[in-house]
């Protein structure tokens, strides 16, 4: 999952969360989660003047983003002296897991 600019959405991409008239999840969504994007909806969402939305995966890649094999590294980096402690061992398979789902299990950024 990944917070984008409304202005960076495309067709074809599909929401992971419920989009509200506001910051705050209080009220009556406007558009629900699973919700695939279209040319449409981006512009009805530009007039009610939504910023952001959160979509599935990483499709937008910033300078600075690592790769999910980079994250990855650090990941194991970050847990290298405690992975022999069970409870730590299911943190680390945890946060992997999470890291592969809203990354993307392709491993890197796409080509442009």
């Amino acid at each position: 999952m990944q917070k984008i600019p409304l202005m960076v959405a495309k067709a074809g991409m599909v929401l992971s969360r419920d989009v509200f008239r506001t910051e705050s999840a209080n009220g009556i969504p406007i558009c629900g989660k699973d919700t695939e994007l279209t040319d449409s909806l981006i512009a009805r969402l530009e007039n009610l003047n939504i910023q952001s939305v959160y979509v599935e995966g990483h499709p937008v890649w910033t300078e600075g983003d690592l790769s999910l094999e980079e994250t990855l590294h650090d990941l194991d980096n970050r847990f290298e002296k405690v992975r022999h402690d069970p409870l730590m061992a299911k943190i680390y398979d945890i946060y992997a897991e999470h890291l592969k789902r809203s990354l993307g299990e392709s491993g890197g950024r796409k080509a442009e």
